[in-house]
């Protein structure tokens, strides 16, 4: 897997430089961000507001996961997150969790 920093997304799509010592930044990010998706079991198509999603980032690709509640069946959908589904997720204002490994 690729250790990319990610860093939310501007409004011209260029990404900020990352500057030495300071933590993450909170963007404001407007309430009518909305992502396509699609349930494995009903075949439902729809769209959803960030708070209706959480992304899970682990030390490996099998462990970096969405997740969603179907709107139209009530199934818990599971579905991975490569690079570039992280980047949206997290500069759409999804809620992220950070897996950690134990020592």
């Amino acid at each position: 897997m690729n250790r990319t920093p990610l860093f939310p997304a501007a409004a011209s799509g260029a990404r900020p430089a990352p500057l030495p010592g300071i933590g993450p930044v909170t963007v404001s990010v407007p309430a009518a961000v909305r992502f396509r998706a699609a349930c494995p079991d009903c075949r439902g198509r729809f769209e959803l507001a960030a708070a209706a999603l959480r992304l899970a980032i682990g030390a490996t690709s099998r462990t970096t996961f969405y997740t969603f509640t179907c709107p139209e069946c009530g199934a818990s959908v599971r579905k991975p997150a490569g690079e570039r589904i992280i980047e949206l997720l997290t500069g759409g204002g999804v809620r992220t969790l950070r897996l950690h490994t134990a020592l």
